[in-house]
């Protein structure tokens, strides 16, 4: 649909010559009053208008935002450009992939299935650290996974080669929050559009939480799940309510002995204690100039930690700073400059900008914190941190005697190693200390002040305790050009910390296996250990399997817990050893100044190090170029491939459109109760040999130990629809005290337990149609694609619920699977349903006549012949989702316009 202009928005921006497009947002009364995020949405809705999708009445109720309302008015975001990892980035391309066979076989031309939006890839998800604590660890730990990803690399290569506007950087390159920040962010785009060069703000969504990460440089952007990403590379909207936005007020300065991660921690006890979620969070004050980029990007990242949406901060001279440090054109920088404040968008502290809530820190009263054992939001002073450890163990390692009369739990236990260490391990012991992810790795501040740390630990003769697994991953080679140039790393590797990888590593979990010595003891004797790790994220179960206890902390404490050797320690009064000469070295002996570390990052970090490290940045080193590389407009699918497969979703589909049925006969699923996330709902993790999906891999040749996870095979639907609702704490409610992913198979008589997977496939095979029902928050959580596919390709035609998670109930009607709700105020025990009744749904059909019913008809008929019947509302929210579901889904709503354009 062609551009409407209500309000006359459009006009020319000239910057030194250059003239520009633009959507002037001082043409809308109201606009002036408005948060920065609001206004770079506002700016999205004028640049889009086109009178069905994005309406004047939709722009007007944004000028007009109520601070103090509840959201309740829906608007169409068109995000500017898409970015990916490779875990949640393979399945979209394999959807696109699959798209382009599928526009030949309606007979139009593959290339034209392309992202209309810019698209970038990261590979950064799979590398593990299997290999530490020596030089050649980094080239190791490559091979490896290289020799475990090498088929889902070669398909992303042959993408990157088959798509127009769609980038792949390859593995040990980096983090992908930090390869935005530092390369991929514009800021403020450009784009040629009918000829006429057009400017507007830089916005994005991403495959991953922490895409967050842009909001520090003023880019408004968070993460979505695969379909919402693909339906915005397709030029698609997303669907959203107008926020209430949190006015973040900042004041003061950080002191001394505290660093980023402590103010991020601090931010994120705060704000999860306020309650933001679904929120925007907006940092505004005189505080914000003095808080450099990086701090930004680290307190952006953590958005998902405090639940907001997205977590901003305004674009000021420490953003046009920052773009010039990190090497972006001066043609770049004069129009992000121009722009926003032409725009109103650049940063007044003077302006009084109406929030929906407040909030204030003063940033001189942050001190030094750790979080743990299991929530980011679990803030601990570190003075504190041995009390309080003291307190947690006993939630972890209950009832051991208290042999040493050290006033906990405690269980020591001799470990020999082959190479001739030998040492006691307790409960609290350290055994992971990694300095990981893109949350402080992109943060000169405390990656420097790591390295000076352990400058100043290898000078007093310090090192770390030898059951402590020690490793850097940093976010960019950035990092490692700064460090060499400081001459810090010499100090870090002879503390154990040599450079594993660039990638997430630790922090999603890819810590690679303790020694395997270690691992038994902790094992064999139930050794409650911890990890320290300078990421975003330390959920039970995350970081390694044999660790029960995971902490944040900035990169210094990470080392400083590595030489420590335990979570039992007070660094205020514990020596972490001793000099030559025999005087103790306590953590305040070795503590880095931050004038010094100021001054070494002031000499050591140059622009020419970002230019020379992104100038090859898509070229990859050796191994990406030796992939073996199919070529061609369409994929060559490899029949015996375990990793990359052709779904089904487009198979018999037709130019036209089939008119959608009402539902007969249809039987459950299974019953949920409140709360179920799509963790429950989409696989995750790792999966044993006698489930559906490791049975599916042994019939197919691949051994036990070649598994790896669900996120490595996304890209094979085969695997990952026998893992969809097969949570380990999934309770169906058809089944009494049963825990996993298993349902009643009523194809069978009396209908007996079966897992879910293999219920689904009989159901299939009698054309039995499925229905799920659920309670309150249906499919709560991230934002998970396979939530959604899963649900339809096992069958399931409608889901009836409570209430749902926004984005989860929209993926359902992205798949052409029906959201329904039960009349307000009933639920399925209201209504006196069991699960084991029939099923038919009638009135959908109206949607072939282009409305949508408010409610449809729901019949539930029990063996011994009850009937149960109401009304459930139709959770069909925009005219938008009318037509995806018209159209069996959002891709081939996209497909057939494709096909007849």
């Amino acid at each position: 649909m062609s551009n409407v202009d209500s309000f006359g928005a459009k006009g020319v921006l000239d910057v030194n010559g250059a003239e520009y497009e633009i959507y002037r947002l001082n043409k809308v009364e109201g606009s002036e009053n408005l948060p920065y995020s609001l206004k770079v949405l506002l700016e999205n809705l004028l640049r889009t208008e086109d009178g069905a999708n994005v309406t004047k009445e939709q722009i007007q109720a944004l000028a007009d935002w109520d601070p103090s309302a509840q959201p309740n008015t829906e608007i169409q975001f068109t995000p500017a450009r898409v970015i990916m990892q490779d875990f949640t980035g393979v399945p979209c391309v394999v959807d696109l992939a699959t798209m382009r066979e599928a526009i030949k076989d309606l007979g139009g031309d593959p290339k034209r299935v392309n992202p209309l939006a810019p698209a970038e890839l990261v590979i950064d998800h799979s590398v593990q650290i299997d290999a530490f604590g020596t030089a050649d660890a980094i080239e190791r730990n490559m091979e490896i996974e290289y020799e475990r990803n090498g088929e889902r690399y070669q398909f992303l290569r042959w993408g990157q080669g088959a798509f127009d506007d769609f980038k792949v950087v390859p593995p040990g390159m980096g983090i992908v929050h930090q390869v935005n920040i530092e390369y991929l962010a514009r800021t403020v785009m450009t784009r040629e559009v009918d000829g006429v060069n057009r400017a507007y703000p830089d916005s994005c969504v991403g495959t991953d939480s922490h895409t967050t990460m842009v909001n520090g440089l003023g880019v408004l952007g968070w993460g979505v799940g695969g379909i919402e990403a693909e339906a915005a590379m397709l030029g698609q909207p997303v669907s959203m309510l107008i926020p209430r936005v949190v006015g973040f007020k900042l004041t003061g300065e950080i002191p001394a002995g505290a660093t980023a991660t402590d103010v991020v921690l601090t931010i994120t006890e705060m704000l999860r204690d306020h309650g933001v979620v679904g929120k925007f969070v907006e940092f505004y004050g005189d505080g914000v100039s003095s808080v450099p980029l990086a701090n930004r990007a680290t307190i952006g990242n953590m958005s998902p930690e405090f639940g907001s949406t997205a977590a901003m901060f305004p674009i000021d001279e420490v953003t046009l700073d920052y773009l010039r440090l990190t090497g972006r054109s001066e043609e770049n920088i004069a129009l992000v400059e121009a722009y926003t404040k032409e725009q109103g968008l650049w940063h007044d502290p003077s302006r009084e900008i109406k929030f929906s809530e407040y909030l204030e820190l003063d940033l001189s009263t942050v001190v030094p914190s750790i979080s743990g054992p299991k929530r980011p939001q679990d803030r601990i002073e570190l003075t504190e941190a041995k009390e309080q450890f003291r307190k947690d163990i006993h939630n972890y390692a209950a009832g051991d005697e208290d042999a040493l009369s050290v006033g906990r739990p405690s269980k020591a236990v001799d470990v020999k190693m082959a190479d001739g260490r030998q040492f006691e391990l307790d409960h609290g012991a350290v055994s992971i200390a990694s300095i990981t992810s893109c949350t402080n790795t992109s943060n000169p501040s405390v990656m420097m002040a790591a390295g000076v740390l352990a400058r100043n630990a290898a000078a007093k003769g310090l090192k770390a305790k030898p059951w402590v697994k020690t490793s850097i991953a940093p976010g960019s080679k950035v990092v490692t050009d700064y460090y060499e140039k400081s001459g810090l790393i010499p100090s870090l590797e002879e503390l154990g910390f040599f450079i594993v990888g660039y990638g997430c590593t630790t922090c999603i979990g890819n810590s690679g296996p303790l020694e395997s010595e270690i691992s038994d003891a902790i094992n064999e004797h139930d050794l409650s250990v911890t990890s320290v790790l300078s990421g975003n994220r330390n959920f039970e179960g995350r970081i390694n399997p044999d660790v029960k206890m995971n902490y944040l902390a900035s990169p210094p404490l990470v080392i400083a817990y590595a030489l420590a050797g335990s979570m039992d320690f007070d660094f205020e009064n514990q020596p972490l050893g001793t000099d030559a000469d025999g005087n103790d070295v306590f953590l305040q002996d070795i503590w880095p100044d931050p004038t010094e570390v100021q001054e070494i990052i002031d000499n050591s970090i140059d622009t020419e190090m970002f230019t020379s490290s992104y100038s090859t940045i898509f070229d990859g080193d050796e191994r990406w170029q030796a992939l073996d590389t199919p070529e061609g407009d369409t994929f060559a699918w490899d029949a015996e491939s375990t990793y990359v497969r052709r779904p089904p979703y487009f198979e018999g589909m037709t130019l036209e459109t089939v008119p959608v049925t009402d539902i007969e006969g249809a039987r459950v699923l299974a019953k949920l109760g409140d709360s179920v996330t799509t963790d429950h709902i989409s696989p995750a993790g790792s999966f044993k040999s006698d489930s559906p999906a490791g049975k599916y891999l042994l019939e197919n040749g691949v051994d036990r130990k070649d598994f790896n996870s669900y996120g490595s095979r996304r890209g094979n639907h085969e695997v990952m629809i026998r893992g969809t609702f097969a949570n380990i704490r999934l309770r169906n409610q058809l089944l009494d005290g049963v825990e996993g992913g298993y349902t009643r198979d009523f194809t069978q008589e009396g209908g007996p337990q079966s897992t879910i997977y293999d219920a689904a496939m009989n159901y299939q095979e009698a054309g039995t149609p499925l229905v799920v029902l659920a309670g309150k928050e249906y499919g709560s959580g991230s934002s998970r694609d396979w939530a959604a596919k899963g649900t339809k390709l096992l069958g399931v035609r409608a889901v009836i619920a409570e209430s749902y998670e926004r984005i989860h109930r929209s993926n359902l009607i992205g798949m052409g699977v029906l959201p329904l709700q039960f009349p307000e105020g009933e639920s399925a025990d209201t209504l006196g349903l069991s699960g084991e009744e029939t099923f038919s749904v009638t009135g959908v059909t109206e949607l072939n006549e282009g409305r949508t019913p408010a409610t449809v008809k729901v019949k539930a008929e029990a063996a011994d012949g009850k009937v149960t019947e109401f009304d459930a509302v139709l959770r069909i929210d925009t005219p938008g989702e009318a037509d995806y579901y018209r159209n069996g889904g959002i891709l081939q709503y996209v497909l057939r316009q494709l096909a007849t354009k």
